[in-house]
């Protein structure tokens, strides 16, 4: 079959089509010849080297990218029910990578069925996104009288976590993004407010604009823009942090969200801590649900052919990229 090979850590221009040796499905895993498969920012990250050494990064070189996959299954093995065979299923790789590939492994437990009312690249932009952004939204506790900033609002987390946010009855939700492009995509996807978080001094046109005190803020850029995000916040507010596309955390000083009855959350934790596998399935499949019945659009973005895998990074390295990204084997 044909995979997106990394044999050495750098740049795009690491990741090479080659022709590797078909998977065997072991027991309880799905062999799905894939149609769809997610691109994550975290692993541009992993293949330029920065998570060597990290529980993200693989064991060993060489090794194919890819945990978010959608297919059709065509082998199962002992112990995965063979009343499968032929249905498609979108799921997380069964190791920690594999699914820029042509064919790849599931868990037969954590396959999800595909909903007639999606295609295969919308359910793959809603396994980990769609996770995360449910998550995102049941952790900040969003609800009536709440008004919401969302950053990267035209990305692929954020642009569901705009619906979210409006689907749980929030008063306002702002988008931040850069460029009228993005401004214009976090507008269709229901931001009441959006504001250019490249211009110079956006929060206090914010603010101009009615929103002096946020209660939630959903911190997906991290660095200058999160700093500047968490000060719209007023007593009671929630940061929530879940990334750092801007290429560094927020810093905030010791004691200074306290002081101002300001709580800090991460996904990742501490002080939330890991979510249970149960938990994750659960949201993965509230996401699939909510997108099947229409309360909730998927974004797909860019779509790259599997061999053009190194084109997809660098789109999502330049800040090119808007909602998922996608390769199409």
């Amino acid at each position: 079959m044909l995979a997106s090979v990394l044999r050495e850590y750098g740049g795009p221009e690491r990741l090479r089509a080659e022709q590797v040796p078909d998977p065997v499905p072991g027991s309880g895993e799905l062999l799905v010849r894939v149609r769809a498969a997610g691109v994550q920012f975290v692993e541009t990250q992993v293949r330029s080297g920065a998570m060597a050494g990290t529980p993200l990064a693989p064991p060993e070189l060489p090794w194919t990218p890819g945990r978010e996959v959608a297919g059709e299954v065509v082998a199962v093995g002992p112990d995965a029910d063979p009343a499968l065979l032929g249905r498609l299923v979108a799921g997380q790789t069964a190791g920690r990578g594999g699914g820029y590939a042509q064919l790849a492994l599931l868990s037969a437990a954590e396959a999800h069925p595909v909903p007639e009312a999606l295609s295969a690249a919308q359910a793959v932009s809603l396994l980990g996104t769609g996770r995360t952004a449910v998550a995102l939204t049941e952790l900040a506790g969003v609800g009536p009288g709440d008004t919401v900033v969302v950053e990267s609002a035209a990305g692929a987390v954020g642009a569901l976590l705009v619906q979210l946010a409006r689907n749980a009855g929030a008063t306002r939700v702002v988008g931040l993004a850069r460029g009228e492009r993005k401004l214009a995509l976090a507008e269709e996807f229901g931001a009441d407010l959006v504001v250019d978080y490249g211009t110079p001094g956006w929060s206090a046109a914010l603010r101009a604009a009615g929103v002096t005190e946020a209660t939630v803020v959903f911190d997906g850029v991290g660095g200058a823009i999160g700093r500047e995000a968490f000060e719209l916040l007023g007593a009671g507010g929630r940061f929530v942090a879940f990334g750092f596309s801007g290429g560094a955390g927020t810093k905030l000083a010791e004691g200074e969200a306290d002081a101002r009855g300001v709580g800090v959350l991460s996904y990742w934790g501490p002080p939330v801590g890991p979510r249970g596998p149960e938990v994750q399935l659960r949201q993965t499949r509230d996401a699939l649900a909510a997108a099947a019945t229409g309360d909730l659009r998927p974004f797909v973005g860019l779509t790259f052919p599997l061999a053009e895998a190194a084109a997809a990074h660098r789109a999502i390295e330049a800040r090119e990229s808007t909602g998922k990204t996608v390769l199409l084997p």
